[in-house]
């Protein structure tokens, strides 16, 4: 008992830290690429800075959906809330989805405007360049910190970090060329921006809605699965095998056959071993029901 509330304890802090880093290194940059984007005359800039913006949104969605998720089971959800994580990555989604198409409107307005486009200034360029150091960083630091708590809501908050660098890279590239002399670069970078949220809303929202349909964990887990069971001895055959992803967690239905000769007590003690062996073989499986049928030699 005691291990176990050091490792919620651990968890716990784990959370905290990567939340407070991710939204305060997010408000503090996305005010940075504003100001550049605003005196150094910059549409890309300043859309990388409402991007970074609508970071700190999704890491308080993450935040509060990995607090939720972890709540014990309770009378009204005797599964547990594993699946709040897919909700929150849902809306980290969308956030992202619906922060591409402003980009991209008020880029293409600007575009046909036809008004002279501005050449941004040399601030706008060290902000993009700061912009890709910081956002790569947090993108592996969070990514690592999710792995740690298996955590699908920042994972997604990761990425939302990894395509913030990607969008600074095209707002480099677009700022680099329009200093160059070729303004329209910049707001060509703007829609480059848009074009890779779209991308990474597009997976986010595909996972999340994986993990809510009950979506198996693929033939060769499955596979894996069943020959372990089928070297528990007294199993005779793996009649059955079914999973089905639950949040961030995994639920196995199994039938085994044992000897139809044996006791009802000598069959569920079988059945424990194979319980006990596949919850021990990933600690992602939150658990396993086992069905037996008899089996007799023909």
């Amino acid at each position: 008992m005691d291990k176990i509330s050091d490792n919620k304890i651990n968890e716990a802090k784990i959370v905290n830290r990567v939340s407070v880093i991710g939204i305060t290194g997010n408000i503090i940059l996305s005010v940075f690429k504003l100001i550049a984007g605003i005196l150094g005359h910059s549409g890309a800039m300043i859309s990388d800075a409402v991007h970074s913006l609508s970071d700190v949104f999704a890491t308080v969605i993450a935040y509060m959906g990995v607090n939720m998720s972890k709540k014990k089971p309770d009378e009204e959800h005797q599964y547990g809330h594993e699946r709040i994580e897919c909700a929150a990555s849902l809306i980290l989604g969308f956030i992202l989805l619906m922060t591409g198409f402003e980009i991209g409107i008020v880029t293409v307005k600007k575009m046909i405007s036809g008004q002279p486009l501005a050449v941004p200034g040399m601030i706008a360029l060290i902000a993009a360049i700061v912009s890709i150091a910081t956002k790569e960083a947090m993108f592996h630091y969070t990514m690592h910190c999710a792995k740690i708590l298996n955590s699908e809501a920042f994972m997604a908050d990761a990425w939302h970090h990894r395509s913030d660098a990607l969008s600074s890279v095209g707002s480099l590239i677009g700022i680099g060329g329009a200093r160059l002399g070729f303004p329209v670069l910049d707001p060509v970078a703007s829609l480059f921006i848009c074009l890779c949220i779209f991308k990474v809303a597009y997976d986010i929202i595909r996972g999340a809605l994986d993990n809510m349909i009950d979506t198996s964990c693929g033939r060769e887990y499955e596979d894996r699965l069943s020959e372990m069971i089928r070297k528990v001895d007294g199993v005779k055959r793996v009649d059955m095998l079914h999973t089905r992803i639950f949040g961030n967690r995994i639920y196995v239905d199994a039938e085994i056959a044992v000897d139809g000769a044996m006791t009802l007590d000598e069959a569920h003690s079988i059945a424990e071993k194979v319980h006990d062996r596949v919850e021990a073989h990933d600690s992602n499986i939150k658990h396993i029901m086992i069905h037996v049928n008899p089996y007799h030699e023909k």
